[in-house]
């Protein structure tokens, strides 16, 4: 006698607000199994107000659920015997979801930009330069500098240190030497990270 009458009943409250959107697809492919997809004999049941309500077969749970207008969700499949939740799925689903874009929208990609001197460099470009690492590092990004030499320049490379070491000191108000200057073949690199509480 329960079948009928209260399934169709039990349809409209809770499972037409999730769908409303629009599309056609079985619970079952949810996250979850709520409702009359829980097919275990008997389950420890958890009200909607979280008040433990002991071990109770899946029929009454759900009677339950039905009684209170909302689902009936198994949040603990591996325990024994599985534990389920009365609440409002489709409210359930809506606030996890806003969860989780919000967390994406916070999310943030650092960049490592470059930055590129040359050993005879001018004041006027270095400082130009600086004033770009500086917004770079600003900004939240990493900043990678290199000094590229050519030709016999390479056999001045404390220049190009010299160079690196003023460029980080131009830096600290926004920015610290994360990887010391280092030469590999004709470019000598340095890393600049922005400081934490800026």
């Amino acid at each position: 006698m329960f079948g009928t009458a209260r399934l169709s009943f039990f349809y409209q409250i809770t499972i037409f607000p999730v769908y409303s959107t629009g599309g056609v697809f079985a619970i079952s492919s949810m996250e979850h199994q709520i409702n009359e997809d829980i097919r275990d004999k008997e389950v420890r049941l958890i009200a909607d107000d979280g008040e433990q309500l002991g071990i109770v077969s899946a029929q009454k749970a759900l009677e339950i659920a039905i009684e209170k207008g909302m689902d009936l969700v198994k949040i603990a499949p591996q325990a024994q015997p599985p534990v389920c939740r009365i609440m409002d799925y489709g409210k359930f689903r809506f606030e996890q979801a806003k969860r989780e874009k919000e967390a994406r929208k916070n999310q943030r990609v650092v960049e490592i930009k470059e930055i590129r001197l040359t050993p005879g460099i001018d004041v006027n470009d270095f400082n130009v330069k600086v004033g770009h690492a500086r917004r770079f590092l600003k900004g939240g990004d990493k900043v990678k500098v290199s000094v590229r030499f050519r030709g016999r320049e390479v056999t001045h490379s404390s220049i190009g240190l010299e160079l690196l070491q003023r460029f980080a000191e131009q830096c600290t108000e926004f920015g610290v030497t994360e990887k010391q200057p280092k030469l590999e073949g004709r470019h000598m690199h340095m890393f600049l990270s922005p400081k934490k509480d800026k």
